[in-house]
């Protein structure tokens, strides 16, 4: 009841400005004592150098992006291809939970943003799938 009366203060269009929205559970004792193979830091670091570096190719001839996070409208079509499945999955995204045209291209670049440590040219619809899901607050405290 305390989240949804704190949650309901944002209103929605400043939650749409929100690229990732994620519900982050406590970690359960087990999982921290567990023989998890975690991933090292320095791992995690070279991935995103790589993405940085792809990103700071891709907008080298724009004067004012230089991230993902900063394409215009004009650039995303540009740059966020996707397959005929993964529009399937967006349009339903999109019309089924309500989602806004604001959401849309967040969504894409966000998608953008996850496909760029494979290296990957197009958004595939794994990459949409994770995306949409990082915008799970925007229907939760609403819906």
């Amino acid at each position: 009841m305390q989240i949804q009366r704190q949650v309901s203060k944002i209103s929605g269009p400043l939650l749409d400005r929100i690229d990732i929205h994620i519900e982050v559970p406590a970690v359960q004792y087990r999982e921290l004592r567990g023989d998890v193979e975690i991933e090292s830091s320095a791992c995690v670091r070279g991935r995103i150098v790589r993405a940085r570096e792809i990103q700071v190719e891709r907008y080298r001839s724009e004067k004012s992006n230089y991230a993902n996070s900063q394409m215009p409208p004009k650039l995303i079509r540009k740059h966020c291809a996707i397959t005929a499945e993964g529009e399937k999955i967006l349009e339903t995204a999109i019309q089924r939970l309500g989602r806004s045209a604001r959401a849309h291209d967040r969504i894409l670049k966000v998608s953008r943003t996850i496909a760029d440590p494979e290296g990957a040219t197009s958004l595939a619809p794994k990459h949409l799938s994770e995306a949409i899901q990082y915008r799970t607050l925007d229907r939760t405290y609403w819906a």
